[in-house]
Formats: C-alpha cells, sequence, structure tokens
C-alpha cells in the first residue's frame, strides 16, 4: 500500500483525480485497518473536492473515524456535522457511517442521549432499504447504543445485526489493541464486549446500567463472565482487550 501510494504521487503525470484516489483509499486503509497513515492529503479540501460525490462524503467520515481514534472527538463530531450540513443530497451508506462515528464520539464523552439520537437517525436511514451491514461492522465500538435503541422495537433486525457482527472476528476484532499490543477480545457475546468496552473506559456499574437501560445486576452478571473469559483479576485490565 505505502508503495503503491508513493508510486501514484511521485509521478507528475498522474492526473489529480487519480492522485486524490489513491489518497482516499490509503487513509481508509489505515483508519480501518489501524494501519499507519502514509498522508492525510485524502483531508484536504482540494483532494476531497476531486472525488465523485458519494466518495467524498464517505472520506468525510474516514476523516471523522481518524480523529475519533485520536481521541478528539468534540473535532470528530464537529467533522460529522459539517459533513451532514453540506451534503447536496441525502448519500444514505456514507450518512449511516457518518451518524455511526458520531454514536462512537458522544459515548466517549458520556453523553448517553445524543448517542441514542444519532442512532436512531441512522437507523430510520438504513431501516427502510436493510443497510445495516455498517451497524454490525460498527458494533464493538458503539459502546451498548445498539442494544439501548434497537433491541426491543426491532428484534428480528437487531438479531440480523449481531449475527454479522458474530462474523467479524476473523476480521476486525482480532486485530491487536493498538496501545497495548494484545488481541482484541474475541471471545465474549456482544453484550459482554459492549460492557467491556464502557467498563474499561471507566464507566460505573449504575453508568452503564442507565445508558444500556439494564438493571446493575444484569451488568455485573457480565461483567463477571468477562471477567471469567478473559483470565484477569480486575477491571483495569480490560483496557488491554478492548478496541479504541
Amino acid at each position: 500500500m505505502e508503495k503503491a501510494f508513493a508510486e501514484v504521487n511521485s509521478d507528475a503525470d498522474t492526473p489529480r483525480e487519480l492522485k486524490a484516489m489513491s489518497a482516499f483509499v490509503s487513509a481508509t486503509a489505515a483508519v480501518l485497518l489501524h494501519l499507519p497513515l502514509e498522508s492525510d492529503l485524502a483531508f484536504e479540501p482540494g483532494n476531497l473536492m476531486l472525488l465523485p460525490p458519494g466518495l467524498r462524503f464517505f472520506s468525510c467520515y474516514v476523516q471523522a473515524h481518524y480523529a475519533y481514534l485520536q481521541g478528539k472527538y468534540e473535532r470528530s463530531i464537529g467533522n460529522v456535522e459539517m459533513a451532514l450540513a453540506f451534503q447536496p443530497r441525502v448519500y444514505p451508506i456514507p450518512t449511516i457511517y457518518l451518524r455511526l462515528v458520531a454514536v462512537m464520539d458522544y459515548v466517549a464523552l458520556k453523553e448517553s442521549e445524543k448517542a441514542k439520537k444519532q442512532m436512531l437517525l441512522a437507523w430510520e436511514l438504513a431501516r427502510p432499504d436493510g443497510l445495516i451491514e455498517a451497524f454490525g461492522e460498527h458494533h464493538g465500538l458503539l459502546g451498548g447504543v445498539l442494544e439501548a435503541t434497537l433491541k426491543k422495537d426491532w428484534s428480528k433486525e437487531f438479531r440480523q445485526i449481531i449475527a454479522i457482527t458474530y462474523r467479524f472476528p476473523s476480521g476486525r476484532r482480532q486485530i491487536p489493541n493498538p496501545d497495548t499490543g494484545h488481541d482484541v477480545a474475541d471471545n465474549l457475546t456482544t453484550t459482554e464486549f459492549a460492557i467491556a468496552m464502557l467498563a474499561a473506559r471507566g464507566w460505573t456499574n449504575q453508568e452503564i446500567s442507565r445508558h444500556m437501560e439494564i438493571s446493575v445486576n444484569t451488568v455485573k452478571f457480565h461483567m463477571g463472565m468477562v471477567i471469567r473469559k478473559l483470565g484477569i483479576e480486575q477491571k483495569k485490565d480490560l483496557k488491554k482487550y478492548m478496541l479504541q
């Protein structure tokens, strides 16, 4: 990837549109596969405008996700809001991805109601055409918001999303935690994983209970299962096995 990107961008005869596309592919691979970002050219306004409209707004999602991974949650939310405000028309898939990264940001900021609002806006757009793949792909980062918003009223669709999520252990959830080098836990149920993610970020059992709309005893039960499955002794060790 690095060599191909360098070759395309070093050639003076390469059309600008192709260079912009190369930068987009490189940035997308870096963000979604946790690879080093070779260049942030994909995030430059001039390059964004050279992409086809649908990819342009997906690139905005990549930029917002990159800010999220850096812990710059407010900036990420700003990127999402700016992209959505300037869409000439609604592009369903990029819009769903943008709203899901906003969910991730608001969970990181412990703003549960805003996270749930973004989830329902994404779901309103996705549900009519069954565009559920993004929800399954992002489950581990959505911090229990799927369970809190969709499980009760859209149980069939929720089960379909979870089925997508369970196909991910052979892919993204086996990527090592970039901070600790440990493999991300892939032996937890989706509910256990969501609770463990929140606990790893310092959420109390009571906060998790309110956020996921389940009882404190249910949280404690799942936490007990997580601790046994991971073979750890205390909550602070959870960070080693969770996604960033």
